[in-house]
């Protein structure tokens, strides 16, 4: 399986840039054919290795799925309403990081990624995924901004009761995380972050900052959105020996 690669000849348009990486994003959603016909968006993810890998953040399949119901997680690719479903098996999990890869029967479209070495403050980058869901079909978006700062990832907490043990471990040992002056949304969950000029996979979308309630993610977002390098998608797919 060949990556899909744009070249490093800094020449290819962003339009250009963004009809080829958008081949290898995909919603990951929940699937639920007992309840309803399509499966609901919950995320985005992309398709990485042999193209059966999916990696998306460790929050966006957290949720236990009810065997009683069948439920399933899916990657959604395709455009518009022609949309292709492609159940999951979660394959490794990183909470630490919040990182999850999974795995289909079916083959996609891989991405290359980038050499794990962090990239500087004022690398140009785009991310592209599903901000808003996919209620009138599958509409990828793309944003585009630039690496504000490479600072340890802090959660603060207002009070000591919302301190879980994976923020406690983050308190202990911080890892260095991306602050990019860019507006991501709930749906960008898991979206790949790309580097402007050759187009490879530099990070993972985790997280926006809200100065309000969840509801202002949307209605007044803040513009500041993080992501995880993707140094430790290698380490995990290593320790569950998947090439990338």
């Amino acid at each position: 399986m060949s990556f899909i690669t744009v070249g490093h000849d800094n020449k290819s348009s962003l339009v250009d840039k963004i009809n080829i990486v958008e081949r290898s994003v995909v919603g990951v959603g929940i699937h639920t054919p007992l309840e309803a016909r399509k499966p609901q968006l919950i995320g985005t993810g992309f398709v990485v290795g042999d193209g059966s890998y999916v990696v998306t953040n460790y929050h966006v399949v957290s949720k236990e799925l009810s065997t009683d119901i069948v439920q399933k997680y899916v990657a959604l690719d395709g455009e518009g309403r022609v949309v292709r479903s492609h159940y999951l098996e979660i394959i490794g999990i990183d909470p630490v990081h919040d990182l999850a890869i999974l795995q289909s029967k079916s083959k996609m479209t891989p991405i290359e990624l980038a050499q794990p070495n962090l990239k500087e403050a004022g690398t140009e980058v785009f991310f592209t995924g599903f901000p808003l869901g996919a209620v009138l079909g599958l509409y990828p978006a793309t944003h585009v901004g630039l690496i504000a700062a490479v600072a340890p990832d802090v959660n603060p907490s207002k009070n000591a009761d919302q301190l879980t043990l994976n923020l406690l471990s983050r308190l202990k040992n911080p890892f260095l995380i991306y602050q990019l002056d860019a507006t991501a949304y709930p749906g960008n969950s898991g979206s790949p972050v790309f580097d402007m000029h050759s187009s490879e996979v530099i990070a993972v979308i985790n997280k926006v900052f809200v100065s309000a309630g969840k509801e202002a993610a949307i209605t007044n977002p803040s513009g500041i959105s993080y992501a995880i390098p993707i140094k430790h998608v290698y380490a995990l797919a290593k320790k569950h020996g998947i090439k990338l």
